[in-house]
């Protein structure tokens, strides 16, 4: 009896894998222009959905498209005219660095800062790869 409260506790603490076979599908960013500024109305959702940082996530973006931009309120403001044809490319991007295994493929992934490395470690099948740190 013991031992089942404890399996029950410890199951409690586990972080919880999506194993279902259903393919992972990273949602398109919905945006506008605004003048000479992109409005992106979704990009915290799909962080969320990849499950990192809206920062991490901003910070790469903001890098990838040599831009400058901001969060206002639930959307983030690019200062330049971007296709989003080119924004969903270097959203797929970052998703295959931070977010799927190298081994599995899966997105069941957590970032993980050891020191100066940063790791990306996979919750389905345990493997642990370095990424690029700096962004």
């Amino acid at each position: 009896m013991e031992y089942e409260k404890l399996l029950d506790e410890a199951y409690k603490k586990v972080k919880q894998v999506n194993v279902s076979g259903d393919r992972f599908e990273i949602p398109k960013i919905q945006g506008h222009f605004e003048g000479r500024k992109t409005i992106l109305a979704n990009f915290f959702q799909i962080a969320s959905y990849i499950r990192r940082k809206p920062e991490h996530f901003q910070k790469f973006m903001l890098k990838e498209l040599a831009a400058s931009g901001q969060k206002e309120g639930d959307r983030f403001v690019l200062n330049i005219k971007v296709p989003s044809a080119k924004i969903n490319q270097k959203i797929e991007q970052y998703v295959k660095e931070f977010v799927l295994c190298k081994e599995c493929k899966k997105p069941d992934t957590e970032l993980i800062k050891e020191d100066r490395l940063t790791f990306i470690h996979c919750l389905a099948c345990g493997a642990k790869h370095s990424v690029r740190g700096k962004i």
